[in-house]
């Protein structure tokens, strides 16, 4: 469901075969990507390319995977976003809490400062 690469001491979190964050995924994804903050100052990308629908659920385990970054002195940020699913973090005054990208480059290239 999630592969994870990494560039640039980056870690990128990519879904396969997914076309939405909802209730059917969003704990699992929420476990999977929660664990990698087990160490310090980890830096995460999710390219959410693919992702053409976000539920509550989902928010709510982006939520958990942002508060679990922060509180081990890591960064959690967002790339690749649909325009359909940048509404929806707009309609929802999330644009505001999250890091959100057009582009993976631009977002690896935002933790270098």
């Amino acid at each position: 469901m999630i592969k994870i690469e990494e560039k640039n001491n980056v870690k990128i979190a990519y879904f396969t075969n997914q076309d939405r964050i909802n209730t059917l995924i969003a704990e699992a994804v929420k476990e999977e990507l929660i664990v990698l903050f087990n160490e310090p100052n980890i830096k995460l990308a999710m390219n959410i390319e693919s992702i053409k629908f976000i539920d509550s659920t989902g928010f709510s385990a982006l939520l958990a995977i942002r508060k679990a970054a922060e509180n081990n002195f890591g960064a959690f940020k967002i790339c690749n976003i649909r325009d359909e699913v940048k509404e929806l973090f707009e309609v929802l005054q999330l644009h505001n809490v999250f890091e959100l990208y057009d582009h993976c480059e631009n977002c690896i290239e935002s933790f270098k400062g």
